[in-house]
C-alpha cells in the first residue's frame, strides 16, 4: 500500500489518498472501509442518451470522477478487484448525483478515503504500507559454483547478492563450503520472516545441510523449491509456482496458530483467559487484557450491523488504553475459524478474573 497524502477534514474525519498495490492491499481495505465512509476515484458509468443528435442505444460508458457514500464492500478475489458500492455524493457530472454506483478498485488504482479512522484500521493500513516497503521473504537460488539472493516485497523482487566460485576439481577450485559459507552469511544479514532455497539438482540440498549446521535459526524458517535455473530465471520459477504466497501465508498462520494454541491451552486449564463478547468486554474494563484476539469478519459485521450486546470498538479502545495488544485474525485460515467457534473474540489475560 502506498499513501500519497493525508488531510484532516470536517468533524474529526481524515482524508487519505492511497494506492493499493497488491491483492493483499485490496483485502486489507475490505476491513478498513465501512458504511458511511466516503470513497472517491475515477470510474466509468453508463449514461442514458436520447436526444436529437443521438438515438437511445441503451447508454454508453463515460469516464468520470465520483465520490460514494459507502454502503457495501466486497472483495472479489478471483476478479482481482474490490467492489465499493454506494450513493454518489460527488461527481464530475452533476446529473449523476444521488444515483447508486459501484467503484471497481484494482491494484494500482488511486482512491481517496475519508472517514473516522479507528485504531485497528490505522494499524491495518500501516501494516499494509510496511509490507510493501519491507522485504519479508528472501529467495536464494544455488547451483554448482554460483548462488544468488533476491528479496521479495509483496510481488516485486530485488537482487541483493551474487556469489560465484569455481568449485569441484582444478587448480583454482574452491571448496564448496566456501560458497555455502558466503551464502549463509548473506542470508543471516537479511531482515526477513522466511527463506526459500531453490535451484536445480542436488547442490541446493547440500547447501541446506550446511545452513542447518551453521545457521539453524535460518534453516528453521526455510523451505526448498525445485527450479531448472538460478538467478532471475530461478526466482521467476519460484514466483510462478506461488511459493512466496504460500510462505507468507504460512508465516501469518503460524503466528495466529501460536496464539490460538495458547488460548485453547488456557481454556482447558481454566487459566487466564476470556472468550465471547461479554466476558472479553468485562476483562477489558478491568484492564486485564494482555492480548485481544478478534476475527476480521466479526469486526466488520459488528461495525455495520451490530449483533453483540457490547460495542466492539469500545472493547478495542479500552484494551489499547490499558496497555493491551489487539490482534486481528484472518477468517481465511484455520486459526481464525477456531476463533470463530469461540464467538469471534477472545483474550489472553494478565490475571484471572473470577
Amino acid at each position: 500500500m502506498r499513501i500519497q497524502s493525508r488531510e484532516q477534514t470536517e468533524q474529526g474525519r481524515e482524508r487519505v489518498e492511497l494506492v493499493p498495490e497488491t491483492l493483499d492491499d485490496l483485502w486489507h481495505l475490505t476491513y478498513v472501509l465501512e458504511p458511511g465512509d466516503t470513497v472517491s476515484g475515477d470510474t466509468t458509468r453508463r449514461i442514458q442518451r436520447n436526444d436529437d443528435q443521438m438515438r437511445d442505444t441503451g447508454g454508453e460508458r463515460e469516464p468520470m470522477w465520483v465520490a460514494l457514500r459507502v454502503e457495501d464492500v466486497e472483495f472479489a478475489k478471483f476478479a482481482n478487484r474490490l467492489r465499493v458500492s454506494g450513493e454518489i455524493v460527488g461527481c464530475s457530472r452533476e446529473d449523476q448525483l444521488d444515483f447508486h454506483h459501484t467503484l471497481n478498485v484494482e491494484p494500482n488504482t488511486e482512491i481517496e478515503v475519508e472517514k473516522w479512522w479507528k485504531p485497528d484500521q490505522e494499524e491495518r493500513l500501516q501494516d499494509a504500507v510496511e509490507a510493501t516497503e519491507n522485504p519479508d521473504v528472501a529467495i536464494a537460488t544455488v547451483e554448482e559454483g554460483e548462488a544468488h539472493l533476491h528479496t521479495v516485497a509483496q510481488y516485486g523482487t530485488e537482487e541483493r547478492a551474487t556469489i560465484t566460485a569455481t568449485t569441484g576439481k582444478g587448480d583454482y577450485a574452491r571448496p564448496r563450503d566456501e560458497l555455502f559459507a558466503e551464502l549463509t552469511d548473506v542470508l543471516r544479514r537479511q531482515d526477513v520472516d522466511a527463506y526459500i532455497l531453490a535451484g536445480p539438482g542436488f547442490t541446493k540440498q547440500d547447501a541446506l545441510d550446511y545452513i542447518q549446521d551453521e545457521a539453524p535459526e535460518v534453516a528453521e524458517n526455510m523451505s526448498v523449491v525445485d527450479t531448472s535455473g538460478v538467478g532471475d530465471r530461478g526466482v521467476h520459477e519460484v514466483l510462478k509456482r506461488g511459493a512466496v504466497e504460500e510462505v507468507q501465508a504460512e508465516t501469518r498462520i503460524a503466528e495466529e496458530a501460536d496464539r490460538i494454541d495458547e488460548l485453547t491451552k488456557r481454556i482447558a486449564e481454566g487459566a487466564k483467559v476470556a472468550y465471547g463478547p461479554d466476558s472479553v468486554a468485562e476483562a477489558a474494563d478491568f484492564g486485564a487484557v494482555e492480548e485481544l484476539l478478534v476475527l476480521d469478519e466479526h469486526l466488520r459485521r459488528e461495525r455495520s450491523a451490530a449483533e453483540w450486546s457490547v460495542d466492539v470498538d469500545e472493547i478495542i479502545e479500552t484494551t489499547e488504553q490499558k496497555g493491551g495488544e489487539v490482534v486481528v485474525f484472518s477468517g481465511e485460515f484455520d486459526p481464525g475459524q477456531q476463533l470463530a467457534n469461540l464467538g469471534g473474540i477472545a483474550a489472553l489475560l494478565r490475571y484471572r478474573i473470577e
